[in-house]
């Protein structure tokens, strides 16, 4: 089997380049190791993507914003940030932009049914589903994948959009800064007594960080994050035991929180590769960049490194070009790197300053966030951190 583009990793970043890439007549195939049906219909994970206008208008482009069903779509207004046991919060609003929300908060496995759905009526476009990647070897006439069933296959390119820990980046020799954190985060979705108005409320408390995401009607998303131990403990309390303690560790702000759904729990790592590019491949997602879940940039900056792989792709292919170039590929490096690594760094700065519990961090963080109430532009700048507009 040969293809021009072959795309390993049927995950949103794997997806959002095979949309990318309709109606170039380029041929495509992704390989993922899941199931059809895993892929056609994705089990409710508990996470909540906080999507950026950007994001919004990309899978709108896409044709894939329509097929997300509104119950999954819920606007976020506004945003805080509470430091310990301080009063004080600092408060992001859409005050003096054109819209009337931060952003959108969507559930992931809608996004991901939406981007299937449509990536299945493309033409030229192969899924080989329930496969695994034995081996992998580029040159500069082609790239050839092995797959564990011993079937071969052929491609111009190869994107790999195979998680933080890709294994199709090792097999290219492609080294990765690889953090990982000793902490996990717990997600489950609550009801509440109380009004949450649109607000997502993101507080550092002293020996832990919880976020509160509001969806649709009064219903929150619990983002709780803890060393690895103390969550495995949580994770296996009752639904009324965990509800209990998720209410007073959020001390009380909604009232009395029940545990609707969940809980979902994931080990915190954050990746960076040292190169996104290689002989006639490329990295995507969290394969290029595995970001910490705080300032909720994950999935915009995949999409965004996606979107813009797939466009250079089409560009060249549109003029006959050389779609697996060395210029081309690092093209892409190069943008994708200015848009992800100041992000990343300035992230994992914001994660040791919330985190570290010494009193003069303490004192330095209260500062900050007193710093960005005074002065318009500091807050300008901790607001792009924490969510772009």
């Amino acid at each position: 089997m040969n293809y021009d583009v072959l795309i390993i990793g049927g995950g949103p970043a794997g997806l959002s380049v095979a949309r990318t890439l309709a109606g170039t007549g380029l041929r495509l195939a992704i390989v993922e190791r899941q199931s059809y049906a895993a892929l056609a219909e994705p089990v409710d994970d508990g996470r909540e993507i906080a999507l950026t206008h950007r994001s919004v208008d990309t899978l709108t482009s896409l044709a894939v914003w329509a097929q997300i069903p509104s119950t999954h779509i819920a606007p976020l207004r506004s945003a805080r940030v509470l430091n310990g046991a301080s009063p004080f919060a600092l408060s992001f609003d859409t005050s003096g932009t054109k819209h009337d929300r931060l952003g959108q908060l969507v559930s992931n496995h809608a996004i991901r049914r939406a981007l299937f759905s449509m990536m299945e009526r493309q033409a030229d476009m192969d899924l080989i589903a329930g496969a695994e990647v034995a081996s992998v070897s580029t040159a500069r006439t082609g790239v050839r994948v092995a797959l564990g069933d011993g079937r071969v296959v052929g491609a111009q390119l190869l994107i790999a959009a195979d998680s933080r820990f890709s294994g199709v980046r090792d097999q290219l020799g492609i080294a990765a800064e690889v953090n990982r954190l000793g902490r996990s985060m717990l997600v489950c979705r609550v009801s509440h007594e109380g009004d949450h108005e649109g607000v997502a409320t993101e507080w550092f408390g002293h020996g832990q960080t919880i976020a509160m995401l509001p969806l649709n009607g009064r219903l929150s998303s619990a983002v709780l994050t803890l060393p690895a131990d103390q969550i495995k403990r949580l994770a296996a309390l009752g639904s009324a035991a965990l509800g209990a303690e998720i209410t007073r560790r959020f001390d009380g702000r909604l009232g009395a929180l029940r545990t609707m759904s969940g809980p979902h729990v994931y080990p915190l790592a954050t990746t960076y590769a040292r190169h996104f590019a290689a002989t006639r491949a490329a990295l995507v997602g969290d394969a290029a960049v595995g970001m910490h879940p705080v300032t909720a940039h994950g999935f915009n900056l995949g999409l965004q490194g996606a979107t813009t792989l797939g466009r250079l792709v089409a560009d060249a292919a549109a003029t006959g070009g050389n779609i697996a170039s060395s210029t081309l590929l690092r093209r892409f490096e190069a943008r994708h790197r200015l848009a992800s690594r100041p992000i990343y760094e300035a992230t994992n700065l914001l994660v040791r300053l919330y985190t570290d519990e010494r009193p003069a961090t303490r004192i330095a963080r209260h500062v900050t966030l007193r710093a960005g109430a005074r002065l318009p532009m500091a807050r300008q700048a901790i607001g792009r951190l924490l969510m772009q507009p």
